[in-house]
Formats: C-alpha cells, structure tokens, sequence
C-alpha cells in the first residue's frame, strides 16, 4: 500500500500487512505519518523489536482474541529520538532520547516514525543503545509487571521460567536472579549453559524435562501456554503462576482455562495483558541502569528483512530479541 503524497516528508517506510496469513504476508511499504495530536509524541524510530507473540497475532490464530484492523502494523516498543511533541505534552521535548511502546493492543513500532501519546514513553536508559533498548521495553516492563506486582517475588524463593530464553523469559531470569530467588530455567539444550551465565541457578532441557521431574516452586512464570495444570502442580500451598502466554493452537480454549483454573484458591493462577506505564519505565531504566538487567539482543535487522526476522522466530532457538534497525537501509 503506498500513500501518495506532495512531499516526501510527509510519508515514512513502515512493515504493514492486509491480510492475515504467513510470514509473507509483512510488506515494506511507504505510509502516510501520523498527525501529532495535543498529547502526543512522535518519535523517529532507531530499533523497534520483533516478539514471537505476533507471530499468532499476523498469522490469524488468535483473530477472536487480538482482532487487526487492515492493514495493520506489527512490532509493539521501540526507541529513537523525539522529533516532535503536542503542545500539551510536559515530559519529554523534541531531541530526547525515549524508548516506549504502541498502545495497549496496538501494533506498528516497526516503522520509521511512531506517534503515540506521551503516556507510551519515557526516557530511555543511558547506557544502552536506541538499538538495545529496544529489546526491553515491552519484555521487560512485563517481566517486573509479573515478578514484582503479580507474584511479589521474595529472597530465598523458588522461581522457574517457562521458556526462559526468549525475550520475556531472559527479564525474568536476571530479575528473578537480582530480587535473591532461586532461579530454574526450561529452555532448548543448547543453551542451558549460556542461561545459567544470565543469573539461573539450574538449568534444564524442556524437551526432556517432564513436570513431574521438577521440584516444587513458589512463583512459576510460564511463557509458552501449554500444560498448565501439569506445571501448576508444582506450586507450593498459596504459591503463584503467571500465565503469559496462550496456546496459539487453541486460543479460546486456553483462554478459558485460564479463568476457569483461576478459581482454584489452594495455589494463585493469574494473567494479564501489558500495559506499561511511564512508571513502569521508569523503574525498568533503574535495573537497567544499575547492571541488573541487560538487553539481550539475538541479531539485528533491516526493515526490509522482517519476513527472515518472523521465520526465525518461528523456526525458535533465538535467545533475546531480534531487532530491526529503522535507520538501515
């Protein structure tokens, strides 16, 4: 879809798609830019990550959960310098450095400008790049969202990460590691020992590891929306699973699950859907800041490869985030 339009400044490259289906379906088009509303910010983009949560999301599986209006954008946060703001906007000011991410529910951070309102930003980290920041501003404000709000996780507690290594799962097991837990990491076999070197103290094979296997936890993070009441199980009496993730291959039932197994009082399932706030950002900037927790960025990529990024993240094996590089041509 290309917008004509009088002058080039008017328009910007950005992934879209007009239907719901494969990889392949994702398209480098030139768009119209966004109005600047009082509210808002625009933002020209440096990196905007892919997540694996979209793949679903593009390929039509959870069109009754997550229903896109077409065409539609894809990638959630970003991070890049403020161009230009509304005259009600008091927080940032054009030339400073934010990351941040789309409105709730929204998607299209994979685009060489981004205007959202100024509550979606905040300032972005100073020792990283736009490029790194990028991998952490949705996972990470997720991951302390779900270890600190949800589970309230404490010293000496028995945490284990579902899916450990994506880009969730890498948040969790440095926070988990940083709030004095006991961190247990499920991931592919190839990497167990690059995420020990992460913060988990034990590390194990998901494909061999059954859940009866598994010692007893007081917080279960589970990224991967499968087996849930075999995984359950091993909660201690009261203890807490943060359900982050739905079965794509049954959306709805999974969905349903979840509220249903909800109602269970002897241990605590819950969920919840993102939704940062400048606060939220905040304190992510202070653990990143502090060394706590380090963006982990898997490889980084041109706008016009967003196709291979979403393969690849298909295929899994990626550790972190894959980013796209706005700015690359």
């Amino acid at each position: 879809m290309t917008i004509e339009r009088v002058t080039k400044e008017d328009t910007m490259r950005a992934v879209r798609y007009e239907a719901y289906g494969p990889a392949e379906v994702l398209r480098t088009v030139e768009v119209e830019v966004p109005q600047v509303g009082r509210t808002d910010v625009e933002v020209t983009v440096g990196g905007a990550s892919v997540s694996g949560a979209e793949i679903p999301v593009r390929s039509g599986n959870l069109r009754r959960v997550v229903r896109q209006r077409m065409p539609a954008g894809t990638g959630v946060d970003f991070a890049g310098t403020v161009t230009s703001v509304g005259p009600a906007v008091t927080r940032v000011s054009a030339g400073d450095t934010v990351w941040g991410v789309m409105p709730h529910l929204t998607f299209g951070a994979v685009a060489e400008r981004v205007v959202v309102p100024e509550r979606c930003v905040a300032p972005a980290p100073s020792n990283v790049s736009e490029i790194e920041a990028a991998a952490l501003a949705s996972s990470g404000t997720t991951a302390l969202h779900a270890l600190i709000a949800k589970a309230d996780l404490r010293p000496g507690q028995r945490l284990l990460v579902r899916g450990a290594t994506g880009g969730v799962g890498v948040v969790a097991v440095q926070l988990g590691a940083t709030l004095g837990a006991h961190v247990t990491a499920l991931a592919r076999a190839d990497s167990l020992d690059w995420i020990r070197s992460l913060g988990a103290d034990e590390a194990l094979d998901y494909r061999t590891t059954r859940p009866e296997d598994l010692a007893t936890f007081d917080v279960i993070v589970d990224l991967v929306g499968t087996e849930l009441r075999a995984f359950r199980r091993r909660l201690v009496p009261k203890g807490v699973m943060v359900a982050l993730a739905l079965d794509s291959r049954r959306p709805i039932r999974s969905a349903l699950a979840v509220a249903v197994d909800g109602l269970d009082r002897r241990t605590r399932l819950t969920a919840f859907s993102n939704d940062p706030t400048p606060a939220d950002l905040d304190r992510l900037r202070g653990f990143v800041e502090s060394g706590a927790i380090r963006p982990i960025v898997h490889d980084v990529l041109p706008m016009h490869e967003i196709v291979a990024a979403h393969h690849h993240l298909a295929q899994g094996g990626v550790r972190g985030k894959i980013v796209i590089d706005a700015r690359s041509r």
